[in-house]
């Protein structure tokens, strides 16, 4: 066998690898209700409940951080995130998790925030004036 070959099924092999490690971690969407029923990590959509308490204390542990949020369903859970409490996040129109409930609990191992763009405001203004 030439080493052109040898290294060609090499790199086919780890290729292959990648794309199954790759596809292993992949959460699908759901609801706060659907995870309750799931033991596998999902991604949930929601938003921040303003009114209830954020709790972040980065002298106690800096990585601790909770804080409830609405699904796109309207239920409310409190969210435990094991990470350090994001820059803007009061400010935030849209939240993402990964994770998995845990009794009445959603753990989160990730989150992705959407905020409010700067250039919202000139959107508009832009839209109304050829409009």
């Amino acid at each position: 066998m030439k080493k052109i070959h040898f290294i060609a099924m090499i790199m086919i092999a780890a290729a292959i690898i990648m794309i199954f490690s790759a596809g292993a971690d992949v959460a699908t969407y759901a609801d706060f209700a659907k995870a309750r029923v799931t033991d596998n990590k999902v991604k949930v959509v929601g938003t921040l409940v303003k009114e209830k308490p954020v709790v972040y204390d980065e002298m106690k542990d800096p990585n601790y951080f909770t804080f409830y949020m609405k699904d796109e369903n309207g239920e409310e859970r409190k969210v435990i995130l094991n990470q350090g409490k994001p820059n803007d996040f009061e400010m935030s129109e849209q939240i993402v998790l990964t994770g998995a409930m845990k009794g009445e609990e959603f753990l989160a191992s990730e989150m992705l925030l959407k905020c409010p763009s700067k250039y919202k405001d000139e959107e508009i203004y832009l839209k109304n004036e050829n409009g």
